[in-house]
């Protein structure tokens, strides 16, 4: 389980909520122009067209609300594997990797934001949970939404999962991160990588 994100208040009312979804956005977008450590309340809330007053009365700081775009990322992500796999007819489970992969590479090029924190290891290994590391954290939730739809123990799947993460989340990072090889590659090297894994464990 995900550790809730520090807000002051849930954001109830509808206008409240939007507000909320104009600092997020807001957020994204320059994090993406500045990085992370450019980013401050005040151009957050200057951006997203809302007095920092009202932005305090939701977080108390920029790193909640950074955590909050982070987790929605996570949500994003656990939900389009969710969506995207078509669950009855997937003869082996680990056939989804390409999936999933796909998924975090869409997310890296297209979503506002996640390139330069991506799942928040940018600025700490332990971003969206105190008492865990951010790759737990990620594949807790690829485990425990895989043990759901397979219906087998997510004991049995979680020590495997965290590995094949780790491996797929260092190769992509060659590319991504570091920029050394090109990228088409590392995602193709990081699918066949993991299924290899995944089929010598299966």
């Amino acid at each position: 389980m995900v550790t809730s994100v520090p807000l002051r208040k849930q954001p109830v009312q509808r206008r409240s909520a939007k507000r909320v979804e104009q600092m997020l956005k807001a957020c994204a977008a320059l994090i993406d122009e500045l990085g992370y450590d450019g980013v401050t309340t005040t151009l957050i809330a200057e951006r997203a067209g809302v007095a920092v007053g009202s932005l305090y009365q939701f977080f108390p700081d920029k790193r909640a609300v950074v955590q909050a775009l982070t987790k929605r990322n996570l949500d994003y992500f656990t939900a389009e594997i969710d969506r995207r796999l078509d669950w009855d007819h997937l003869e082996h489970w680990w056939h989804g990797v390409d999936t999933i992969i796909d998924i975090y590479v869409e997310m890296y090029r297209e979503i506002p934001g996640f390139a330069r924190v991506r799942f928040g290891d940018v600025i700490d290994l332990r971003f969206i949970d105190d008492e865990r590391d951010n790759n737990t954290v990620i594949a807790d939730q690829i485990a425990g939404l895989v043990a759901q739809k397979v219906n087998v123990p997510v004991e049995s799947l979680y020590r495997t999962i965290t590995i094949a993460s780790d491996i797929g989340d260092t190769i992509l990072a060659l590319a991504f991160r570091r920029k050394l090889f090109g990228e088409q590659d590392m995602i193709d090297e990081a699918k066949r990588v993991v299924r290899a894994y995944l089929a010598r464990e299966f």
